[in-house]
């Protein structure tokens, strides 16, 4: 059990910095068009899913 809940941390890890790799790249670039929210949109349904999986687990 307690292997477990490591692996859903380092998980949880990865998508945080993942994410955060995401907005420094999206920093440097020029403003998308507002009607392009497909690029957030997945990024974000990760960390939810991730959060909701690490709270249902601990």
């Amino acid at each position: 059990m307690e292997a477990m809940k490591m692996k859903v941390l380092v998980a949880v890890v990865l998508v945080v910095m993942l994410v955060m790799v995401q907005n420094v790249a999206a920093a440097d670039s020029p403003a998308p068009s507002p009607a392009s929210d497909a690029t957030v949109l997945v990024p974000a349904a990760l960390a939810t899913l991730a959060a909701l999986a690490f709270g249902l687990l601990v």
